[in-house]
């Protein structure tokens, strides 16, 4: 098994992401998926504390580059917009193993109690990210959580829209704001 060769972090996430999918989250081992990754256990704790953070890899990333969007976004941009801004600065790291790896994700996640709840943590991490950019702006705080609840909502719904899209060239930016601006009309109808 090789040590330190490069991907291991991505070989990990896939082969975790299969393994899940194939048998279940609780029948998954760390070994397994160090196995099934071509890399060592040892080499497993040095990306991840434990199986479940697997589900969140990247989170930081996201994270940040949402909030960036965010502040990068004009004075005079409202809320959603600036929330759109951060969606389409977060699209610009999902590639084609974003894209082939969403299906399966879905299943796993919806098979497992554990990672349900872990990627309910993720949702709470997203959106207070966005919150804090958002106040940073000078929003309001309820105005600053509603804006970014719509914003994880939206990642949420475009990221699966744009993984089962038949467009292999679709950008993902494109299915995320707009199932923004579909919750930004639905939202008006709340009356």
């Amino acid at each position: 098994m090789a040590r330190w060769e490069p991907g291991a972090r991505e070989r990990l996430v896939v082969a975790a992401v299969d393994l899940f999918a194939e048998q279940g989250y609780d029948a998954t081992t760390v070994a397994q998926i160090a196995e099934r990754a071509g890399v060592t256990k040892s080499t497993f704790f040095r990306h991840f504390p434990d199986k479940r953070e697997l589900l969140v890899a990247g989170q930081e990333t996201l994270s940040k580059l949402l909030a960036e969007g965010i502040a990068d976004a004009p004075a005079d941009a409202s809320p959603l917009e600036a929330v759109a801004a951060g969606l389409r600065r977060a699209a610009t790291a999902m590639g084609p193993m974003n894209r082939e790896l969403a299906p399966r994700l879905k299943a796993a996640v919806a098979a497992s109690t554990e990672l349900q709840e872990r990627d309910a943590l993720k949702s709470v991490g997203l959106a207070a990210a966005m919150t804090t950019a958002l106040t940073a702006r000078g929003l309001p705080e309820a105005t600053a959580a509603l804006a970014s609840e719509l914003g994880v909502l939206a990642f949420k719904r475009g990221y699966f829209a744009w993984s089962e899209s038949d467009r292999g060239d679709a950008d993902p930016a494109e299915f995320l704001v707009a199932a923004l601006e579909e919750l930004r009309a639905a939202s008006a109808s709340l009356g």
